[in-house]
């Protein structure tokens, strides 16, 4: 875990899993808690931290492209779609990222 932090592929595979999870959680957590026990907390506080993790995905993926000299078209365009797919971080972890080679 700690060798995936010292490169900013390793950072991007992180924050995408992280992002990932934050969204899993608020969906089958939060949103439960929420409409079935009426208890919106959960959701006021994770939401901003997803948001933020979105928001850290997003510049971290186009600092990465920036570095790894990626095409728009070929690769760069995929990474942003997938993290406004739901769960697509985690595809686009598996498929793409896993298989660049990190320094």
């Amino acid at each position: 875990m700690t060798s995936l932090l010292k490169t900013n592929i390793g950072r991007l595979r992180i924050i995408g899993f992280l992002e990932g999870l934050s969204l899993l959680t608020l969906v089958f957590i939060g949103m439960p808690l929420k409409y079935y026990a009426e208890s919106p907390q959960f959701v006021k506080t994770l939401g901003p931290i997803h948001g933020a993790l979105f928001l850290l995905f997003i510049l971290n993926a186009l600092s990465v492209s920036v570095d790894q000299k990626w095409k728009f078209k070929n690769t760069t365009w995929k990474i942003l779609l997938a993290c406004m797919i739901p769960f697509g971080t985690f595809y686009i972890d598996h498929k793409i990222l896993k298989a660049v080679p990190q320094e």
